[in-house]
């Protein structure tokens, strides 16, 4: 495997009960898990303690560790950030208020209930499709898109992106390596000129950068269709779900939908 796909590459080989589980099955729960995530009415904490418990399940199946699972949702945390200013916004019984500038600042309790949910919407999401990602390759994710009858040209989009996206990454680190081995470093001086020259030289290597690419990327285009491709992402036939995969579809939209039931209860 080269740099760029350890760097890039969501994905984890094991040998586990979420990585057998068929992929077209897997991106049906993950869509479903996050619309139930979404649609649960802020305070349904009963609804996000469940859904809390599904994913901590998914993670153990898995064998991904807490870990990892837990350092990739940081992912979540621009939309946690965003959600910041409801606090003072929001309408309410204040809970909290302290003295500004020119003003006093008021938090809510409905701000705090308002942000919270946000805060546990977003990051349960992120776990779901961190899990996911992690435990099917793109290959897999791209013929059960196709399955699911995503557009061709959309799943042909997604496909070379990400391929290009390595193609960049693995330019980009031959150029920092090339750098490297022409600097040198003075003992007791600094390294590296004056801020205009730094962005002079780093100007540089992304115009270089965008030509390499693009040279590459057609080179890789040309042996593509030299080999017969013509726009679609063709591979074997998918087998027919199996009889528990099946199950554990229904179950599962019947528990989700359930924890919705529950949300929309308690929560609001």
């Amino acid at each position: 495997m080269s740099s760029a796909a350890r760097l890039l590459d969501p994905y984890r080989a094991h040998s586990s009960l979420l990585h057998r589980l068929d992929a077209r099955v897997k991106l049906a729960l993950a869509v479903g898990f996050i619309f139930t995530t979404a649609l649960i009415p802020p305070g349904g904490w009963p609804a996000f303690i469940l859904l809390l418990t599904i994913t901590t399940s998914g993670v153990l199946l898995s064998r991904l560790g807490l870990g990892y699972v837990l350092k990739r949702s940081l992912l979540a945390l621009p939309f946690i950030l965003s959600a910041v200013p409801l606090l003072f916004t929001s309408t309410g019984e204040a809970w909290i208020s302290f003295p500004v500038p020119g003003t006093t600042a008021v938090i809510s309790q409905a701000g705090v209930v308002r942000v919270t949910s946000i805060a546990l919407k977003s990051w349960l999401s992120v776990q779901a499709a961190v899990l996911l990602a992690a435990t099917t390759p793109i290959q897999d994710l791209l013929i059960a898109l196709r399955s699911y009858h995503l557009p061709r040209l959309l799943a042909v989009t997604i496909a070379l992106m990400w391929r290009y996206l390595f193609v960049m990454t693995d330019e980009a680190l031959r150029l920092l390596r090339a750098r490297t081995a022409r600097s040198t470093r003075v003992p007791g001086q600094r390294a590296g000129g004056r801020l205009v020259w730094r962005a002079r030289i780093t100007g540089g290597m992304a115009g270089s950068l965008l030509l390499r690419s693009f040279e590459r990327s057609e080179a890789i285009y040309h042996a593509m269709v030299s080999r017969g491709y013509d726009g679609e992402i063709r591979a074997l036939p998918s087998a027919p779900l199996s009889a528990t995969a099946i199950f554990a579809t229904i179950a599962s939209a019947f528990v989700l939908g359930g924890i919705l039931m529950l949300g929309l209860l308690t929560g609001g």
